[in-house]
């Protein structure tokens, strides 16, 4: 009883720092795609800011559903925009609401994870309050999950489907599955935010077609399971098609609304002919191996000996030697007993304990191991099956000084450092760019982003119609080429309230020494850093170590 009085302690302490974390807020940026697959394009479309659409919301190549992006951020923009125009805060939108409100909205929906702890713990033999602070304490959840990525809406999906597909009666039995519709929903949807839900769906599903075919004697009832299930899934389809439909072609509601019968039927057929299914086309570019190189390749162990490793630590290691334990007892019983006598083993319907978790963990990271672009937040849906594991017998209580380690340094490298300056840039400079004196004089900004992440333009806070800030993305360029388009904007000055500012890392900031231009005022923006432009470890241990792990804010001077 003591113990677990702790345990609950534990997790209240870390959920609190969970949501105090994201208002604070956290400043780490772990990769583009948290902005520009959901908060980025939904400023532009709602609050009609300048803002950076990325190709796949393009009309010409849809290649994510609008769906999602709408009912988390679109929402929240939605809220603060209408509390703005109903008078009840003067600046409700400014850079901060436009990071934090969707991220908060992204924190809440985190607790989902918790619940599905709680409820599966038993069911799969682990304590729920241990499981639930291995969950709350992983730097996964207090980083990945608080973020705005597909990935993060993916992990909540697949948290729910495990849920409805492990019921259980009172008396300990499986229970007669009865969440057939839910499941069809909460697939397609699934596959709709990101296809590769599929490689995490298979595992459940069969579970759940293996439960249903184990308790039903009536082919009748058997076959009205797996009728609801396609249904529900064709209808959640539907719906995202025609979402997806209306937003990324020229045919407008009002217009569908407004015309006549006569047109009606002329409307419908222009529906069907540009209709749109995201899924399809972003299998399309993801299975093009010269696309994926754009992005990178890796080879194909790299979730399994590195990324694994990077998110759950010590877990994954455990992870694969019962994997290759259990597998290797797997193969001895077809050999020597199952085989020959009483045909295959049951893993899945019979079998309710650790080989089917390592299967609900493996499985999906086997699937996405066949793709050559492999990055660690494809993996973060995997937490569940993982920490359900690793609760169950105990199994994580021996390593657990580890575990805090290992978590603090990753929240502390991924929450706070990697990349953490360019936030806090973009606060200072809408600060700059609003300021009192900006608005009685106008004046006009460049602003020359290089060797950093792409800057998420919605902070910025700048209306569409506002033509005084530019922003230049110059992404990884070499030193010509930055000192080149520096030299041409400092000589362009056509104005006398024209103002360039370079944001650039403190490990490459003696490139603007030999530009050739001259620095009017810089800012230190700390900490910041880059894993493509790294501090030399003797660096850090001299006087300006500050700087190395910084990002610096370079106003240029026009006079020079």
């Amino acid at each position: 009883a003591g113990s677990a009085m702790v345990a609950r302690a534990l997790w209240a302490l870390l959920a609190a720092l969970r949501a105090g974390w994201c208002l604070l807020p956290q400043s780490g940026y772990l990769h583009p795609d948290e902005f520009f697959q959901a908060p980025e394009v939904m400023a532009g479309d709602i609050l009609n800011l300048q803002v950076f659409y990325p190709w796949e919301f393009l009309s010409s190549s849809p290649c994510r559903t609008v769906v999602f992006p709408l009912m988390t951020s679109g929402v929240t923009y939605w809220v603060i925009k209408s509390l703005q125009q109903l008078d009840m805060c003067s600046s409700c939108i400014n850079s901060y609401t436009l990071l934090v409100s969707p991220r908060l909205l992204f924190t809440i929906f985190s607790f989902i994870l918790d619940y599905s702890v709680y409820r599966l713990a038993p069911f799969w033999g682990a304590d729920p309050w241990k499981a639930l602070v291995l969950l709350a304490g992983s730097y996964v959840t207090l980083v990945f999950y608080t973020r705005t990525f597909t990935n993060t809406l993916e992990g909540l999906l697949f948290a729910l489907l495990m849920v409805l597909v492990s019921s259980r009666k009172s008396s300990g039995s499986s229970a007669e599955p009865t969440s057939s519709s839910l499941i069809g929903v909460i697939t397609t949807a699934g596959f709709f935010n990101r296809p590769t839900f599929l490689a995490f769906a298979l595992m459940p599903l069969l579970y759940w077609a293996g439960l249903i075919v184990d308790s039903q004697k009536s082919i009748k009832t058997l076959i009205n399971h797996f009728l609801k299930f396609i249904l529900c899934a064709c209808f959640t389809a539907f719906v995202f098609i025609t979402a997806d439909t209306f937003y990324f072609t020229s045919v407008s509601l009002e217009n569908f609304y407004s015309t006549n019968k006569s047109n009606l039927i002329d409307v419908i057929a222009q529906l069907h002919e540009k209709m749109v299914v995201t899924p399809f086309n972003f299998l399309s570019y993801n299975l093009n191996p010269h696309n994926l190189a754009l992005h990178g390749n890796h080879p194909r162990v790299t979730h399994f000996t590195v990324n694994g490793v990077m998110l759950f630590g010590i877990l994954h290691i455990l992870a694969v030697g019962a994997g290759f334990k259990m597998l290797k007892k797997y193969i001895h019983q077809l050999m020597l007993v199952r085989w020959c006598y009483h045909g295959l083993p049951g893993l899945l319907v019979h079998s309710e304990g650790s080989p089917t978790l390592l299967l609900f963990y493996f499985v999906p990271l086997a699937f996405l191991s066949l793709f050559s672009h492999q990055e660690p937040r494809f993996l973060i849906p995997l937490i569940l099956p993982l920490v359900l594991f690793s609760a169950s017998l105990n199994r994580a209580v021996k390593w657990k000084l580890l575990i805090v380690l290992f978590n603090l340094l990753g929240a502390l490298l991924f929450g706070c450092l990697h990349q953490g300056g360019l936030i806090p840039c973009l606060f200072h400079l809408e600060q700059l760019i609003h300021s009192p004196a900006s608005s009685s004089h106008p004046r006009h900004y460049t602003l020359l982003f290089a060797h950093t992440y792409m800057p998420p333009r919605s902070l910025l806070h700048v209306k569409k119609t506002d033509m005084h800030v530019e922003v230049i993305d110059m992404a990884g360029a070499g030193e010509e080429t930055l000192c080149q388009t520096a030299e041409q904007r400092v000589s362009n000055f056509i104005c006398s309230d024209c103002h360039i500012f370079i944001i650039i890392p403190g490990t490459v900031r003696a490139t603007i020494t030999k530009c050739g231009v001259s620095v009017k005022n810089e800012t230190l923006i700390f900490p910041h850093l880059s894993m493509e432009d790294p501090p030399q470890i003797p660096v850090l241990s001299s006087r300006n170590w500050r700087s190395q792990l910084g990002l610096y804010i370079l106003e240029l001077n026009r006079d020079h």
